[in-house]
Protein backbone atom coordinates (compact mmCIF):
# COMPACT_ATOMS: atom_id res chain seq x y z
CA UNK A 1 0.00 0.00 0.00
CA UNK A 2 1.41 3.40 -1.00
CA UNK A 3 1.89 5.83 1.87
CA UNK A 4 0.61 9.39 1.69
CA UNK A 5 3.81 11.44 1.78
CA UNK A 6 2.29 14.94 1.90
CA UNK A 7 3.03 15.41 5.61
CA UNK A 8 6.54 13.92 5.51
CA UNK A 9 9.24 16.56 5.94
CA UNK A 10 11.87 16.71 3.20
CA UNK A 11 14.86 19.05 3.36
CA UNK A 12 16.11 20.11 -0.08
CA UNK A 13 19.70 21.22 0.36
CA UNK A 14 20.29 23.02 -2.94
CA UNK A 15 18.60 23.85 -6.22
CA UNK A 16 19.37 21.18 -8.81
CA UNK A 17 16.30 20.93 -11.11
CA UNK A 18 13.37 23.30 -10.66
CA UNK A 19 10.82 21.13 -12.48
CA UNK A 20 11.43 18.08 -10.29
CA UNK A 21 11.73 20.17 -7.13
CA UNK A 22 8.22 21.45 -7.90
CA UNK A 23 7.05 17.86 -8.05
CA UNK A 24 8.67 17.19 -4.68
CA UNK A 25 6.74 20.19 -3.36
CA UNK A 26 3.54 18.43 -4.36
CA UNK A 27 4.58 15.13 -2.79
CA UNK A 28 6.24 16.16 0.46
CA UNK A 29 6.35 18.87 3.09
CA UNK A 30 9.44 20.46 1.54
CA UNK A 31 11.89 22.90 3.13
CA UNK A 32 14.41 24.63 0.86
CA UNK A 33 17.71 25.25 2.61
CA UNK A 34 19.43 27.25 -0.13
CA UNK A 35 16.94 30.12 -0.19
CA UNK A 36 17.93 31.21 3.33
CA UNK A 37 20.95 33.04 4.72
CA UNK A 38 23.36 31.25 7.06
CA UNK A 39 21.51 32.14 10.27
CA UNK A 40 18.14 31.17 8.82
CA UNK A 41 19.56 27.88 7.57
CA UNK A 42 20.64 26.97 11.10
CA UNK A 43 17.21 27.89 12.42
CA UNK A 44 15.48 25.83 9.74
CA UNK A 45 17.56 22.73 10.44
CA UNK A 46 16.99 23.11 14.18
CA UNK A 47 13.24 23.31 13.58
CA UNK A 48 13.38 20.06 11.58
CA UNK A 49 15.48 18.01 13.99
CA UNK A 50 12.55 16.17 15.53
CA UNK A 51 10.71 15.40 12.29
CA UNK A 52 12.92 15.33 9.18
CA UNK A 53 14.36 12.00 8.05
CA UNK A 54 15.00 12.69 4.36
CA UNK A 55 17.17 15.01 2.27
CA UNK A 56 17.29 15.68 -1.46
CA UNK A 57 20.48 17.27 -2.78
CA UNK A 58 22.89 17.64 -5.65
CA UNK A 59 25.42 14.80 -5.48
CA UNK A 60 28.56 16.87 -6.08
CA UNK A 61 27.90 19.39 -3.30
CA UNK A 62 25.61 19.71 -0.33
CA UNK A 63 25.37 21.56 2.97
CA UNK A 64 27.04 19.99 6.02
CA UNK A 65 23.98 21.10 7.96
CA UNK A 66 22.09 18.08 6.64
CA UNK A 67 24.09 15.90 9.02
CA UNK A 68 22.67 17.88 11.96
CA UNK A 69 19.36 16.05 11.46
CA UNK A 70 19.51 13.35 14.18
CA UNK A 71 16.88 11.10 12.59
CA UNK A 72 18.24 11.28 9.03
CA UNK A 73 17.58 8.05 7.12
CA UNK A 74 18.08 8.84 3.43
CA UNK A 75 19.97 11.27 1.19
CA UNK A 76 18.60 11.13 -2.34
CA UNK A 77 21.21 12.64 -4.67
CA UNK A 78 20.79 14.23 -8.07
CA UNK A 79 23.88 13.15 -10.02
CA UNK A 80 26.19 10.17 -10.37
CA UNK A 81 29.40 11.24 -8.66
CA UNK A 82 28.66 11.47 -4.93
CA UNK A 83 31.89 13.17 -3.84
CA UNK A 84 29.79 15.83 -2.11
CA UNK A 85 28.55 13.29 0.43
CA UNK A 86 30.40 12.52 3.67
CA UNK A 87 30.30 8.73 3.68
CA UNK A 88 32.15 8.59 6.98
CA UNK A 89 29.03 10.07 8.57
CA UNK A 90 26.43 8.22 6.51
CA UNK A 91 28.00 4.79 7.04
CA UNK A 92 28.45 5.37 10.77
CA UNK A 93 24.81 6.39 11.11
CA UNK A 94 23.42 3.86 8.59
CA UNK A 95 22.00 6.62 6.40
CA UNK A 96 21.01 5.39 2.95
CA UNK A 97 22.43 7.26 -0.05
CA UNK A 98 21.12 7.07 -3.61
CA UNK A 99 22.27 8.61 -6.87
CA UNK A 100 21.11 8.80 -10.50
CA UNK A 101 23.33 6.52 -12.62
CA UNK A 102 22.92 5.32 -16.22
CA UNK A 103 20.26 7.85 -17.30
CA UNK A 104 23.00 10.38 -18.14
CA UNK A 105 25.38 7.99 -19.90
CA UNK A 106 24.38 8.95 -23.44
CA UNK A 107 24.52 12.70 -22.82
CA UNK A 108 27.98 12.57 -21.22
CA UNK A 109 29.32 10.18 -23.87
CA UNK A 110 28.08 12.54 -26.59
CA UNK A 111 29.95 15.46 -25.01
CA UNK A 112 33.09 13.34 -24.70
CA UNK A 113 33.02 12.58 -28.41
CA UNK A 114 32.27 16.22 -29.22
CA UNK A 115 35.37 17.28 -27.30
CA UNK A 116 37.47 14.64 -29.04
CA UNK A 117 36.32 15.88 -32.45
CA UNK A 118 36.67 19.55 -31.51
CA UNK A 119 40.25 19.15 -30.32
CA UNK A 120 41.45 16.68 -32.93
CA UNK A 121 40.13 18.79 -35.82
CA UNK A 122 40.61 22.18 -34.11
CA UNK A 123 36.96 22.99 -34.76
CA UNK A 124 36.54 25.96 -32.40
CA UNK A 125 39.42 27.85 -33.98
CA UNK A 126 38.17 26.86 -37.44
CA UNK A 127 34.81 28.44 -36.66
CA UNK A 128 36.53 31.61 -35.45
CA UNK A 129 38.60 31.62 -38.65
CA UNK A 130 35.44 31.94 -40.71
CA UNK A 131 33.79 34.56 -38.47
CA UNK A 132 36.92 36.72 -38.39
CA UNK A 133 37.10 36.84 -42.18
CA UNK A 134 40.41 34.97 -42.43
CA UNK A 135 39.23 32.27 -44.86
CA UNK A 136 39.45 34.68 -47.80
CA UNK A 137 43.19 35.03 -47.11
CA UNK A 138 43.93 31.32 -47.28
CA UNK A 139 42.86 27.89 -46.08
CA UNK A 140 42.68 26.93 -42.41
CA UNK A 141 45.65 24.82 -41.13
CA UNK A 142 45.26 21.07 -41.50
CA UNK A 143 43.81 19.03 -38.65
CA UNK A 144 44.41 15.41 -37.72
CA UNK A 145 42.22 12.42 -38.60
CA UNK A 146 40.60 10.29 -35.92
CA UNK A 147 40.64 6.97 -37.74
CA UNK A 148 43.35 4.69 -36.40
CA UNK A 149 44.21 6.88 -33.41
CA UNK A 150 44.51 5.37 -29.94
CA UNK A 151 41.99 6.46 -27.28
CA UNK A 152 42.90 5.70 -23.68
CA UNK A 153 40.03 5.87 -21.20
CA UNK A 154 41.01 6.41 -17.59
CA UNK A 155 38.05 5.07 -15.62
CA UNK A 156 36.05 2.61 -17.72
CA UNK A 157 32.74 2.55 -15.88
CA UNK A 158 29.33 2.47 -17.54
CA UNK A 159 29.78 5.92 -19.10
CA UNK A 160 33.30 5.01 -20.19
CA UNK A 161 31.96 1.94 -21.95
CA UNK A 162 29.39 4.05 -23.80
CA UNK A 163 32.19 6.39 -24.88
CA UNK A 164 34.24 3.41 -26.03
CA UNK A 165 31.38 2.07 -28.17
CA UNK A 166 31.01 5.45 -29.86
CA UNK A 167 34.77 5.72 -30.34
CA UNK A 168 34.94 2.38 -32.13
CA UNK A 169 32.49 3.65 -34.75
CA UNK A 170 34.96 6.48 -35.42
CA UNK A 171 37.62 3.80 -36.01
CA UNK A 172 39.52 4.64 -32.84
CA UNK A 173 41.55 1.96 -31.08
CA UNK A 174 40.38 1.83 -27.45
CA UNK A 175 42.38 0.98 -24.33
CA UNK A 176 41.72 1.68 -20.66
CA UNK A 177 42.95 1.69 -17.09
CA UNK A 178 40.90 0.74 -14.03
CA UNK A 179 41.93 -0.66 -10.68
CA UNK A 180 41.10 -4.07 -12.11
CA UNK A 181 40.59 -5.28 -15.70
CA UNK A 182 37.05 -5.85 -16.99
CA UNK A 183 35.58 -8.33 -19.44
CA UNK A 184 35.58 -5.91 -22.36
CA UNK A 185 37.17 -6.11 -25.82
CA UNK A 186 39.66 -3.33 -25.12
CA UNK A 187 43.34 -3.38 -24.14
CA UNK A 188 43.99 -3.02 -20.41
CA UNK A 189 46.93 -1.08 -18.94
CA UNK A 190 47.88 -1.49 -15.31
CA UNK A 191 48.76 2.17 -14.69
CA UNK A 192 47.58 5.60 -15.77
CA UNK A 193 51.07 6.47 -16.98
CA UNK A 194 51.32 3.37 -19.16
CA UNK A 195 47.92 4.17 -20.66
CA UNK A 196 48.91 7.78 -21.35
CA UNK A 197 52.16 6.71 -23.00
CA UNK A 198 50.29 4.39 -25.37
CA UNK A 199 47.52 6.89 -26.24
CA UNK A 200 47.03 9.64 -28.79
CA UNK A 201 43.99 10.84 -26.84
CA UNK A 202 43.71 10.37 -23.06
CA UNK A 203 40.17 10.70 -21.72
CA UNK A 204 39.51 11.04 -18.00
CA UNK A 205 36.23 9.60 -16.73
CA UNK A 206 37.31 9.29 -13.10
CA UNK A 207 35.03 10.14 -10.17
CA UNK A 208 36.01 12.79 -7.66
CA UNK A 209 37.39 12.24 -4.17
CA UNK A 210 40.74 11.93 -2.43
CA UNK A 211 41.63 8.69 -4.23
CA UNK A 212 41.69 10.40 -7.62
CA UNK A 213 42.86 13.90 -6.73
CA UNK A 214 45.58 15.19 -9.09
CA UNK A 215 46.02 11.80 -10.77
CA UNK A 216 46.51 13.70 -14.03
CA UNK A 217 49.80 15.36 -13.17
CA UNK A 218 52.91 16.49 -15.01
CA UNK A 219 54.24 12.93 -15.34
CA UNK A 220 51.03 11.70 -16.97
CA UNK A 221 50.87 14.64 -19.36
CA UNK A 222 54.51 14.21 -20.38
CA UNK A 223 53.81 10.52 -21.00
CA UNK A 224 50.93 11.54 -23.29
CA UNK A 225 53.42 13.52 -25.35
CA UNK A 226 53.57 16.53 -27.69
CA UNK A 227 51.00 15.15 -30.15
CA UNK A 228 48.68 14.00 -27.38
CA UNK A 229 45.24 15.34 -26.54
CA UNK A 230 43.69 15.31 -23.06
CA UNK A 231 39.92 15.19 -22.50
CA UNK A 232 38.17 15.45 -19.13
CA UNK A 233 34.48 14.69 -18.60
CA UNK A 234 34.91 13.12 -15.17
CA UNK A 235 35.78 15.43 -12.28
CA UNK A 236 38.03 18.50 -12.28
CA UNK A 237 39.73 17.51 -9.02
CA UNK A 238 41.48 14.62 -10.77
CA UNK A 239 43.64 17.10 -12.72
CA UNK A 240 46.54 19.26 -11.59
CA UNK A 241 45.40 22.33 -13.53
CA UNK A 242 48.72 24.14 -13.11
CA UNK A 243 50.47 21.17 -14.72
CA UNK A 244 47.87 21.04 -17.48
CA UNK A 245 48.20 24.74 -18.30
CA UNK A 246 51.98 24.39 -18.39
CA UNK A 247 51.80 21.35 -20.65
CA UNK A 248 49.52 23.18 -23.07
CA UNK A 249 51.64 26.35 -23.08
CA UNK A 250 54.95 24.58 -23.59
CA UNK A 251 53.82 21.98 -26.11
CA UNK A 252 54.19 19.00 -23.78
CA UNK A 253 50.74 18.08 -25.12
CA UNK A 254 48.98 19.40 -28.22
CA UNK A 255 45.48 20.22 -26.97
CA UNK A 256 42.82 19.61 -24.33
CA UNK A 257 39.05 19.52 -24.13
CA UNK A 258 37.47 20.12 -20.72
CA UNK A 259 33.94 19.99 -19.37
CA UNK A 260 34.88 19.91 -15.67
CA UNK A 261 37.16 21.99 -13.45
CA UNK A 262 38.59 22.05 -9.96
CA UNK A 263 36.81 25.18 -8.69
CA UNK A 264 33.62 25.38 -10.76
CA UNK A 265 32.33 27.74 -11.99
CA UNK A 266 35.74 29.44 -11.74
CA UNK A 267 38.12 28.29 -14.48
CA UNK A 268 41.91 28.46 -14.22
CA UNK A 269 42.94 31.81 -15.75
CA UNK A 270 45.74 30.38 -17.88
CA UNK A 271 43.42 27.78 -19.41
CA UNK A 272 41.02 30.53 -20.50
CA UNK A 273 43.84 32.38 -22.22
CA UNK A 274 45.01 29.40 -24.30
CA UNK A 275 43.85 28.75 -27.87
CA UNK A 276 44.61 25.01 -27.78
CA UNK A 277 42.03 24.11 -25.15
CA UNK A 278 38.26 23.76 -25.63
CA UNK A 279 36.32 24.82 -22.51
CA UNK A 280 32.72 23.80 -21.84
CA UNK A 281 30.64 24.87 -18.80
CA UNK A 282 30.07 21.37 -17.33
CA UNK A 283 27.28 20.44 -19.72
CA UNK A 284 27.91 16.69 -19.86
CA UNK A 285 24.45 15.78 -18.59
CA UNK A 286 22.83 19.08 -19.51
CA UNK A 287 20.00 17.99 -21.76
CA UNK A 288 16.33 18.44 -20.92
CA UNK A 289 15.68 14.71 -21.26
CA UNK A 290 18.62 13.67 -19.10
CA UNK A 291 18.01 16.12 -16.28
CA UNK A 292 14.35 15.12 -16.13
CA UNK A 293 15.32 11.46 -15.90
CA UNK A 294 17.82 12.26 -13.16
CA UNK A 295 15.22 14.20 -11.20
CA UNK A 296 12.75 11.38 -11.60
CA UNK A 297 15.22 8.95 -10.03
CA UNK A 298 15.61 11.25 -7.03
CA UNK A 299 11.84 11.07 -6.55
CA UNK A 300 11.63 7.32 -7.18
CA UNK A 301 14.20 6.64 -4.50
CA UNK A 302 12.42 8.84 -1.97
CA UNK A 303 9.07 7.19 -2.68
CA UNK A 304 10.65 3.73 -2.39
CA UNK A 305 12.06 4.72 1.01
CA UNK A 306 8.73 6.07 2.28
CA UNK A 307 7.02 2.80 1.35
CA UNK A 308 9.74 0.49 2.65
CA UNK A 309 10.55 -0.79 -0.83
CA UNK A 310 13.96 -1.60 -2.23
CA UNK A 311 15.70 1.60 -3.32
CA UNK A 312 15.92 2.06 -7.08
CA UNK A 313 19.57 3.17 -7.28
CA UNK A 314 21.36 2.83 -3.94
CA UNK A 315 25.03 3.75 -3.76
CA UNK A 316 26.82 0.51 -2.92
Amino acid sequence: MTQNTAKLALLIANEYHSEKISRLDALFDTHKLWIHNAKEQMELVNSLKSSCKAVATASWATSPLIYELPHLEIISCFGVGVDGIDFGITRNRCVKVTNTPDVLNDAVADIAMALILATQRNLINAEKYVRQGNWQHGPFPLGTSLAGKRLGILGLGSIGEDIARRAVTFKLQVAYHNRKPKKVPYTYYDSAEALAKSSDILLCMLPGGSDTENIINQDILRALGPEGIFINVGRGTSVDEDALAYALKTGEIRAAGLDVYRNEPVVHTELIELENVVLLPHIGSATRETRRAMGELVIENLLAWTNNRELTTPVR
